[in-house]
């Protein structure tokens, strides 16, 4: 009988490790197919943009990431590997033909956007930069390499002065740093001496690489009033600059958004298990009088 009751709770719990294994692997393929899914259709609304407007479209959209069943959050920036496909794509596009860069970034490291504003600078045929929604720091610089920035009339744009210091001690404006060592302060150590020669010259680089990205589209002496503007810490770094402002000083904006790069957007939903903080019926609301396109469709007032 001892026998057989071992043998019968072995049997159970074979049964409930087989069905933990199922359900897991059914999680992991109906993940698996939903994100193969939303690839598709990504590819398929940017080739769709591509022949309406005989461009090549480039998408670098970051959003906050979550690792793998962990879900430890990581907030995604512009990065080496990102200047690396995008020169990539840009090595691919035939000289003539128009680029079309699709940004919603935060910003991130100097040279990696340095090397993407470089290519797109270079580049023969019409750049645009489309700006749905933010590209700050990083992203405006690479924004300032565009024949034309297209932004929706409520996305922002960033400064672009650089930001001195390690992940561990934290990183600080580096006009900010120039500013604190006019104090007298006696007791300051090689540390804070060496980031500000490392301030100074991040300041005089940017300023030169802006001055280079906008030069030829702009006076001279309007140029250079620009590259002071973003450049030198004139605002906080996360000084949002609006559609109108970009327009006073002097960058070639338009506010004639697409709707179809409002409809890409959606296509890059933010990832991760998360209840959304925002919540709307998702219908467009029509003036009252106006009949729906489709029968039962109901209209909102």
């Amino acid at each position: 009988m001892g026998v057989r009751r071992g043998g019968g709770v072995a049997t159970i719990v074979n049964i409930i490790l087989v069905a933990l294994l199922a359900v897991l692997f059914l999680i992991i393929f109906t993940s698996y197919i939903q994100r193969r899914q939303i690839l598709v259709r990504r590819m398929a609304s940017i080739r769709r943009l591509e022949r309406k407007r005989s461009s090549r479209v480039i998408t670098m959209i970051h959003r906050r990431e979550t690792m793998s069943f962990l879900g430890f959050p990581i907030t995604r920036y512009i990065d080496i590997e990102d200047s690396e496909q995008v020169l990539r794509a840009i090595r691919m596009t035939r000289a003539d033909m128009p680029i079309d860069l699709v940004m919603h970034t935060p910003g991130g490291l100097v040279l990696a956007s340095e090397q993407i504003a470089c290519a797109l600078r270079r580049h023969e045929g019409k750049v645009t930069v489309f700006v749905p929604h933010y590209a700050m720091s990083g992203g405006t610089l690479v924004a300032l390499a565009a024949d034309e920035i297209v932004m929706d009339t409520d996305a922002v744009l960033g400064p672009v002065d650089p930001q001195i210091g390690s992940p561990q001690a934290g990183y600080f404006p580096a006009a900010s740093i120039l500013k604190a060592l006019e104090q007298d302060n006696p007791n300051r150590d090689d540390h804070i001496l060496i980031l500000g020669d490392m301030a100074r010259k991040g300041l005089e680089q940017v300023r030169r690489l802006v001055f280079m990205l906008v030069r030829t589209r702009m006076a001279e002496e309007e140029a250079r009033r620009l590259a002071d503007s973003l450049s030198q810490g004139r605002w906080t770094h996360d000084y949002p600059i609006s559609y109108e402002q970009a327009r006073e000083l002097g960058l070639p904006v338009s506010d004639s958004l697409p709707g179809d790069i409002h409809e890409l957007m959606e296509l890059y939903p933010q990832p991760g298990p998360r209840r959304t903080s925002v919540e709307y019926i998702p219908m467009p609301y029509r003036p009252p009088g106006r009949r729906p396109r489709h029968e039962g469709r109901q209209d909102y007032n």
